[in-house]
């Protein structure tokens, strides 16, 4: 074998390497980001399990708000069928804007805020708040990491080569910080 084979051989075999490394590296942070979005999954589940709850509970002491209540029900179905992060963020934007309308009117009854089984539903959906919000932030982060990497050079050249195509962050429209405080005001 004469030099020239050799050098030849060993530059495919550092090239091969090179591609399986960065090829390794966009499927590990692919599957963070995958597997981060479903632990926000588990717990918008959790919360739309709770919601019905919540407006019988509420349904029990203003039965007559029932415009508030069935925006609420509605809302909860359009984000339970949303599949993207992009649609998903949207339709939670919009139940949020719901659910401060509808923790409004249930603010306006004493007797309700006082209710044990009502207090004990407004703590589960604030633990539940504090981990969505947790699990976003994760998630987003997961999702930054990967795109990074889908885009700069030159694992974006095998990115694009083995279809690695940057994911969707999960936005919500309404803020954490108002979202929290809504449901703080019934947790004392």
């Amino acid at each position: 074998m004469d030099v020239k084979m050799i050098a030849g051989i060993a530059g495919l075999a550092v090239f091969t390497i090179v591609v399986i490394i960065f090829y390794n590296r966009l499927v590990r942070l692919r599957y963070g980001a995958l597997q981060s979005w479903s632990d926000i999954d588990v717990h918008l589940k959790k919360r739309y399990e709770l919601l019905p709850n919540l407006v019988e509970t509420v349904k029990a002491y203003a039965g007559h708000e029932n415009r508030t209540l069935t925006q609420v029900i509605e809302r909860r179905a359009m984000a339970m069928k949303a599949a993207t992060p992009g649609e998903k963020g949207r339709a939670e934007g919009m139940l949020a804007e719901t659910l401060r309308g509808f923790f409004a009117v249930a603010e306006a009854y004493p007797a309700l805020k006082a209710d044990g089984h009502f207090q004990q539903l407004m703590t589960q959906m604030r633990e539940l708040e504090d981990n969505i919000e947790y699990a976003r932030r994760y998630y987003n982060a997961a999702v930054r990491d990967y795109n990074i990497v889908t885009e700069v050079f030159p694992s974006n050249i095998i990115a694009s080569a083995f279809s690695f195509a940057p994911e969707e962050f999960f936005e919500l429209d309404v803020p954490d910080i108002e979202r929290k405080q809504v449901a703080a005001r019934f947790v004392r």
